[in-house]
């Protein structure tokens, strides 16, 4: 396989919460007032990503997994997934509060699904003031069966709410209640999954008239308590990688690049994915580069060695699964 810096045409989906953002920020191509989420990389049925430079111009995701298997992928994941792309990447714009919800893990997902689970993070990459999220419930002595009988007057009782700024990092495994909050961009990192089971939707109704169906049954069955709200809290440092998330799933840290910076990743069996979240960055595979700003996706296949990266000041997040 061809090594250099893939990109791919991102996926736009408008959302009744969605906004402006993804494009006034972001440099989407959309007129669309609605726009809620950028799928990046995407192997989700019909949902599949194409690539948008190099020679590999015009061919999906599955078909460069199908045609490159471990070249692209890793030896480890393409023995783990297959044919599959084990992540999905994106960027969200909550306009209004999206739903309160949560996600199955892998058990319950295949029991009912036949699908992947999907613990995810976020990175806040903007927000208004005050801007909020949900995350998780409000202590211990809430029992889930509350989940059945949500509304405007107990919701605050119901749910730990947390404000949020720029660079804010937060783990969200599966089973934990969340919500992201009116006013926040954020990078969203998960696994490939769709499976949304909301709990609370605001008493909204959509364009015909009609409240969003609600998932309590098994939203209940996959809500679970942890202790941590799972914010990490880190110090970034000039010339330092900093470690956001480690989990099971995929790791993400986070970098800056201020003049030319070199990574090697001789070592490492994965594809890895730099999401630009702050600034503008040339970045250089075996004679080949291409560049990307904030709000932009490039993937490096896993038969890459050495990465080199040229910027006056630009922030990446390093997602890949080891």
């Amino acid at each position: 396989m061809q090594t250099y810096p893939i990109k791919f045409q991102p996926i736009l989906k408008e959302k009744i919460w969605g906004g402006e953002k993804l494009a006034t920020l972001l440099n989407k191509s959309s007129t669309s007032n609605n726009i809620g989420e950028s799928w990046e990389i995407s192997g989700v049925k019909e949902n599949v990503s194409t690539v948008s430079n190099g020679i590999y111009k015009g061919l999906t995701l599955n078909e460069l997994i199908k045609t490159y298997k471990s070249e692209f992928l890793g030896v480890s994941n393409s023995n783990t997934f297959g044919e599959n792309f084990p992540l999905l990447i994106k960027f969200l714009d909550a306009k209004t509060n999206l739903s309160v919800q949560v996600h199955p893990d892998d058990e319950m997902a295949k029991e009912h699904h036949q699908s992947f689970g999907k613990t995810e993070m976020w990175y806040i990459m903007d927000s208004d003031n005050n801007a909020e999220i949900v995350l998780g419930l409000k202590n211990d002595d809430v029992d889930k069966s509350v989940l059945a009988d949500i509304n405007a007057t107990n919701i605050d009782a119901i749910f730990n709410t947390e404000k949020v700024k720029q660079g804010d990092s937060y783990f969200i495994p599966a089973g934990k209640i969340h919500a992201i909050g009116a006013g926040v961009l954020a990078a969203e990192i998960q696994q490939t999954s769709d499976i949304t089971y909301r709990v609370y939707d605001w008493d909204r109704i959509d364009a015909d008239g009609v409240q969003r169906e609600l998932h309590t049954k098994l939203a209940q069955e996959a809500t679970k308590t942890f202790t941590s709200n799972g914010k990490r809290n880190y110090q970034l440092s000039d010339k330092e990688t900093c470690n956001l998330v480690n989990c099971d799933f995929f790791t993400t840290n986070i970098f800056e690049v201020k003049g030319t910076e070199y990574k090697d990743y001789n070592n490492l069996d994965s594809f890895v994915i730099f999401m630009c979240v702050e600034g503008a960055v040339e970045i250089n595979v075996d004679n080949s580069s291409e560049s990307i700003k904030m709000g932009e996706t490039i993937l490096i296949p896993a038969n890459t060695k050495e990465v080199v990266f040229n910027a006056q000041q630009a922030k990446l997040l390093e997602v890949y699964i080891q």
